[in-house]
C-alpha cells in the first residue's frame, strides 16, 4: 500500500495537462461529430422506398466494424503512405508532388475522425432504425395528408421519436468521455513521437508507463481517477436529461 503515490506521479507528470487536453479534444470531436454519423444514415436509410438498395447500402455500411483495427492501419499506410500509398501514387501520375498524411499532426485529427466514423456508422445505425422501426406509419400518413413534406415529417415525428434512444445513447458517451479508442490512436500513430502533441492520451501515457517502465500500479490508479470522473459525468448527464426530456437512464 502507497497511499497516493500514484496520483501524485500522474497528476505531477509534466504530460497531465496535454493528455487531459487530447483525450477531451478527441472525444469532444468523437461526440461532435461520430456520434450523430448513425443517427443521420439511419433517418437516410428511413427514407430510401427501394428495399434491395437499402439492404445493399446497410450491408456495405456495417462490414467495416468487423475489421480490426490492425487491419485499417494496413490500409491506411496503403492509401497514404509517401512511398507505396495508392494517392501519392495518382498524384505523381499526375505530376503533382506526394502528400504525407501519415505522421502529419494537422492530419491527424480529420484522420482519426473520419476513419472511426467510417468503422462504426453502420453498426451504431443499427438501434436508431429499431427505434425508426417502432414508429407508427399512420403517424406518417397523416401527416402527409395534412401536407407535410419529408423534411417537416423527420423534424416533426422521426426526430422526437427517436429522442429517448439518443439522449440515453448519449448519456453513455458522455460517461465514457475520457475513455477514447485506445487501439485505433495506437495504430494510427505508431511510435511516432511526432504525434504525441495531439494523439498521446491518457490510455497510451498508460500503456507505455505500464508495460515499457514497469509501472502497473499506474494503471489502476488511473482507472480508478477515470471510473469516478465517469461516474460523476453519468449522474450530471442523466440529471440534466430528466429535467429537459424526462428519459433519463433512472
Amino acid at each position: 500500500w502507497v497511499g497516493l503515490k500514484n496520483f501524485e506521479l500522474f497528476f505531477n507528470s509534466p504530460y497531465f495537462v496535454r493528455l487531459i487536453r487530447n483525450t477531451l479534444v478527441i472525444s469532444g470531436l468523437s461526440l461532435a461529430f461520430v456520434f450523430p454519423a448513425p443517427i443521420l444514415l439511419s433517418i437516410l436509410l428511413n427514407e430510401v422506398r427501394h428495399s434491395a438498395y437499402k439492404r445493399f447500402i446497410q450491408t456495405i455500411s456495417y462490414f467495416p466494424h468487423f475489421i480490426s483495427w490492425v487491419v485499417i492501419g494496413g490500409l491506411l499506410i496503403y492509401m497514404f503512405s509517401v512511398n507505396v500509398g495508392f494517392v501519392n501514387s495518382v498524384l505523381a501520375d499526375f505530376g503533382i508532388s506526394p502528400i504525407r498524411v501519415l505522421g502529419n499532426h494537422r492530419v491527424f485529427l480529420p484522420l482519426l475522425v473520419g476513419s472511426a466514423i467510417w468503422k462504426e456508422i453502420g453498426w451504431g445505425a443499427i438501434i436508431y432504425l429499431a427505434a425508426i422501426a417502432g414508429i407508427s406509419p399512420e403517424q406518417y400518413e397523416a401527416a402527409t395528408v395534412d401536407g407535410a413534406n419529408r423534411f417537416q415529417r423527420i423534424m416533426y415525428i422521426t426526430l422526437p421519436s427517436m429522442a429517448p434512444v439518443i439522449v440515453i445513447m448519449l448519456i453513455l458517451r458522455i460517461g465514457a468521455i475520457l475513455n477514447v479508442n485506445f487501439l485505433q490512436i495506437l495504430v494510427i500513430t505508431g511510435n511516432d513521437a511526432g504525434l504525441y502533441e495531439v494523439g498521446d492520451v491518457i490510455d497510451t501515457w498508460v500503456y507505455r508507463a505500464g508495460f515499457f517502465q514497469g509501472q502497473m500500479s499506474l494503471a489502476t490508479a488511473v482507472g480508478l481517477f477515470k471510473g469516478v470522473i465517469s461516474l460523476v459525468l453519468v449522474y450530471g448527464a442523466n440529471r440534466l436529461a430528466n429535467k429537459l426530456t424526462d428519459s433519463g437512464l433512472w
